[in-house]
């Protein structure tokens, strides 16, 4: 389905982490002072000691995991033919044709109530993509499934999606 197409709306937003993100935090941060430790300070790690590559390795990778976790944002593009939503970072997205779609409407939903958290969930709104907030479009689709995807603008979503809707009526 068209790629090429101009984009009729596109919004992303960052994961709402608050202390969550301190707590993932503490992994990396405390590898990063045995790695200090032992390849800086000269007191190694460990009954035997740990490998100064193998702990340098594993540092690393730990810090791309944090960073990786960081940075991943939902992306929410609307063309004339269909509505993406993806979690950049992850390889996780939907793509919805818009002649699939039957109805979008702006709606408020409890986050943590309704999906026990933020990600890629499943409740009684069915599939969600939620990053933050409150507010979401929920759409119904002609198979009978229901797709919430979380907005920070979810009235003008809807509106748009109702709008590239009409040319498949």
């Amino acid at each position: 389905m068209g790629g090429n197409s101009a984009i009729l709306f596109r919004e992303k937003q960052p994961f709402r982490l608050g202390y969550s993100r301190i707590a993932l935090a503490v992994p990396p941060a405390a590898l990063v002072f045995i790695t200090c430790r032992q390849l800086i300070w000269h007191r190694p790690w460990g009954s035997p000691p740990v490998t100064n590559g193998s702990l340098l390795f594993l540092t690393i990778l730990i810090l791309l995991v944090y960073v990786r976790l960081m940075t991943v944002r939902l992306v929410t593009e609307l063309r004339p033919e269909q509505l993406s939503v993806a979690m950049k970072g992850f390889w996780r997205r939907t793509r919805v044709a818009i002649r699939d779609i039957r109805a979008a409407a702006a709606v408020e939903y409890d986050p943590v109530a309704e999906y026990r958290g933020y990600g890629v969930r499943s409740g009684p709104r069915g599939e969600a993509y939620i990053a933050s907030g409150s507010k979401a479009v929920q759409l119904e689709l002609r198979d009978g499934r229901k797709l919430l995807v979380g907005s920070q603008r979810p009235q003008e979503l809807a509106r748009r999606i109702v709008d590239a809707r009409r040319r498949f009526e």
